[in-house]
């Protein structure tokens, strides 16, 4: 544990981190703020110090790991004409779904505050499903220019099916319920194929 007064590095991914560890093994009831400092084994007040609260906490959680998959898929534009056209739209399909994606998401559905904040800062502009939407349709439509993906795969309907379908799995995965990524792998392939 880190003694009181002594920085603490990357203090936000540390947390963030945290909670994901919390969310696997107690789900939404299980994450207080108490128990994220003591699995990221860092002073009690830590989380406090650097959110207003655990609302806010949970919201930028989500908006971060948000951000990071839109990071993911922004890069297909670059992986256009090489690889595996389904094994990259997967990637960043199954990247929606990473990170405690299912945990994640109910968490923030148990919070009407932090959904609010999440709400709010989606309308401001911060990456979320649409970003990455629109970097998947991007990148199918500059691999059908290339002939690699059949002429009658309509790109702005397949990724509005792909992150569609993230947004179902992450609000209705639970323990008990089939495998999401497995899911997500099978209508990577239905749609877009190869």
């Amino acid at each position: 544990m880190s003694p009181r007064g002594v920085a603490t590095p990357d203090v936000r991914e540390r947390l963030f981190a945290a909670a994901e560890r919390v969310l696997e093994k107690g789900g939404p009831g299980a994450l207080t703020s108490r128990a994220v400092t003591t699995e990221a084994g860092c002073a009690k007040g830590l989380l406090h110090t650097h959110f207003a609260g655990l609302d806010e906490f949970v919201a930028e959680l989500c908006l971060d790991r948000f951000a990071r998959t839109a990071t993911q898929a922004e890069a297909l534009s670059g992986l256009v004409g090489h690889g595996s056209v389904a094994g990259n739209v997967e990637a960043v399909a199954l990247a929606l779904l990473d990170s405690g994606g299912p945990a994640v998401a109910a968490l923030a559905m148990t919070r009407p505050a932090a959904a609010q904040r999440i709400r709010e800062a989606l309308e401001a502009g911060a990456p979320g499903f649409a970003a990455i939407q629109e970097a998947i349709a991007d990148y199918l439509l500059a691999e059908r220019e290339l002939a690699r993906v059949a002429r009658t795969v309509d790109p702005a309907a397949t990724a509005l099916a792909l992150v569609g379908t993230a947004h179902h799995l992450l609000l209705t995965s639970w323990p008990g319920t089939p495998e999401p990524r497995a899911q997500m792998t099978r209508l990577v392939g239905a749609l877009v194929g190869e």
